[in-house]
């Protein structure tokens, strides 16, 4: 009877062969999800570049609002974009009046994000050009 169980046992599990071509398999579909993974970290850092510098014109575009010194503008701007974590050395702040009193100002800050996952390079530019425009209406001028 002992016989008899062994060979049930055998006849009713898996053979050797499924469970090997189910690990080639999986060793072959694995990179791929490796990559899509890491790719999909890097689109996610550039996605939270984009929302900082969205912040720093917003920042920046307040500051022209109340103030009509450029420069304190574009230094409100380069230091929230910084505060974020982005480089300042690859910033760009852009600031353009129209006019005095209630006339609109815009702030544009422009990024040149570089790609911070490996592994990814190929599947991207070099460097990806980011920016982020706010208007305001200006309150004093």
């Amino acid at each position: 009877m002992g016989r008899l169980h062994r060979t049930a046992m055998r006849a009713s599990t898996p053979g050797r062969g499924e469970r090997a071509s189910a690990a080639v398999e999986f060793a072959l579909v694995l990179p791929l999800v490796l990559v899509m993974g890491l790719a999909l970290v890097q689109v996610g850092l550039l996605v939270k570049d984009q929302l900082v510098l969205l912040g720093a014109a917003r920042a920046g575009a307040r500051e022209a609002a109340v103030d009509m010194d450029d420069a304190a503008a574009r230094q409100v701007a380069e230091a929230t974009a910084s505060a974020g974590g982005l480089d300042p050395s690859a910033l760009g702040v852009a600031v353009v009046r129209e006019g005095g009193t209630g006339t609109p100002v815009e702030v544009t800050v422009s990024y040149h994000a570089p790609l911070a996952v490996p592994l990814v390079e190929w599947l991207f530019p070099s460097t990806v050009d980011l920016s982020g425009v706010a208007t305001m209406r200006q309150e004093t001028g």
